[in-house]
């Protein structure tokens, strides 16, 4: 199923900073929404979002501060924050039609090429873009990764990590939101008590829960279904990409250790950092470490 991009709309914001610019491209069914930061300086880098089913808004801090030195740019994946479908359904949520929007912006970007930093489920996403475009991914970056594979699915254990009294009340608001109370409210402390899980440092916690707030349900679901369908395993096609990869993650995380091991054993040219004090989330909790190790990669890229 092809997309076909017409019109490109755009606004721009200006902060004290950083300059950030945001558009959307449109065909009749479709709008894709990005942003980018510093277009006019360094490298490009895309940012690819976890989820699956969240928009890119808390994204926007880790764009901002590798924007220093390089182009960032963050999207909203399609149906979700400003990304908009005229449907969703099993038809229109497909990681091929996620890699085909990438590919929509890049080359409406006229970007020949460029460095592709994934998180969490995003990290599955840059891996399945890496294997259908080798030749344009300069360097790949996978942070916090799901994997290369599903096996992310019997390794990980979130409410395992959660206290007694988090878990009864996640409990308890899950009901609520599945018993039809679908307010903000009830989405924020869901995910209060479900955030627990991805931080080491509980002051984290609101930041964290807020995001989970974002959640489409329905897409998770039916991404995760494509999956499935599709049988989901970069290996085979990943271990001949021969370029740079930094594979980044928390000691702590709530991804398990071997997800990481496994795609560095894969990756002949490949970096495996573990970062202590650390789960989910390495530019929120130990942004010293986080950012010292990808600018020193995307420095070594780029020289």
């Amino acid at each position: 199923m092809k997309t076909n991009y017409l019109l490109i709309i755009l606004t721009l914001i200006t902060f004290s900073a950083f300059t950030q610019t945001e558009k959307v491209i449109t065909s009749e069914d479709t709008i894709l929404c990005y942003t980018t930061f510093n277009s006019e300086k360094g490298n490009p880098i895309l940012i690819i979002n976890g989820g699956p089913g969240m928009s890119s808004e808390g994204f926007i801090s880790l764009a901002e501060s590798l924007s220093e030195e390089n182009q960032t740019i963050i999207y909203d994946q399609r149906g979700t924050g400003k990304s908009t479908l005229k449907e969703i359904n099993s038809e229109t949520i497909t990681l091929d039609l996620m890699v085909e929007d990438i590919e929509v912006l890049r080359k409406h970007l006229k970007i020949d090429s460029w460095v592709v930093l994934g998180h969490s489920f995003g990290g599955m996403l840059a891996s399945y873009y890496t294997t259908k475009h080798p030749d344009i991914v300069d360097g790949l970056i996978l942070s916090a990764s799901g994997g290369v594979d599903l096996s992310l699915l019997s390794r990980i254990d979130i409410t395992g990590r959660l206290s007694a009294t988090d878990l009864d009340s996640l409990q308890y608001w899950n009901r609520k939101i599945e018993q039809g109370d679908t307010t903000y409210t009830a989405r924020l402390q869901r995910g209060t008590f479900l955030a627990s899980a991805y931080v080491y440092n509980e002051k984290f916690v609101p930041k964290i829960a807020k995001r989970l707030t974002q959640g489409n349900r329905r897409i998770n679901r039916l991404v995760w279904q494509n999956m499935h369908q599709i049988q989901f395993d970069c290996k085979q096609e990943l271990k001949k990409f021969k370029k740079p990869v930094l594979i980044i993650q928390g000691k702590q995380d709530i991804v398990h250790p071997e997800i990481a091991k496994t795609t560095h054993k894969l990756l002949d040219n490949s970096k495996l950092v573990y970062i202590d004090k650390c789960a989910h989330y390495g530019w929120l909790e130990q942004p010293d470490d986080y950012f010292k190790e990808i600018n020193s990669f995307l420095r070594e890229l780029a020289s």
